[in-house]
């Protein structure tokens, strides 16, 4: 059964390895556009196409998506959200606090690595 959406409500949405809370601004045949005003979990960091993998061509900085910021999620990553909406630079703190606790506790190279990004992007997020 395919949840039917409106323009203004507020939803959760996944974007590549990121989850993210919105409003709705477009409705499309198989996506939805929202405007971030959360974050939820962080993008994981590296290549997409070989995740928690270290030895890769270019390892990526993955950046969450900025407040406001617009993208199209496809239909089926896309969830009504009912709780209370936390404030975005609150949110955004909160799941990087959490990405680097568990990169500390994980003993691979891709958390060493990712660990570097997520301290490099802390200082970019809460200048």
């Amino acid at each position: 059964m395919s949840e039917e959406y409106q323009i203004g409500q507020i939803v959760t949405g996944i974007y590549k390895t990121g989850k993210y809370i919105g409003e709705v601004t477009a409705i499309k045949p198989q996506h939805i556009t929202i405007r971030v005003k959360a974050v939820l979990k962080h993008p994981l960091q590296g290549d997409l196409h070989a995740p928690r993998q270290s030895d890769v061509l270019f390892f990526h900085e993955r950046r969450a998506l900025a407040l406001n910021e617009q993208t199209n999620i496809p239909k089926t990553q896309v969830k009504l959200y009912e709780d209370e909406m936390p404030e975005y630079y609150e949110s955004l703190k909160k799941v990087v606090d959490d990405q680097i606790t568990e990169l500390k506790n994980t003993d691979s190279d891709w958390a060493k690595q990712s660990l570097k990004i997520f301290e490099s992007l802390k200082k970019e997020y809460f200048k």
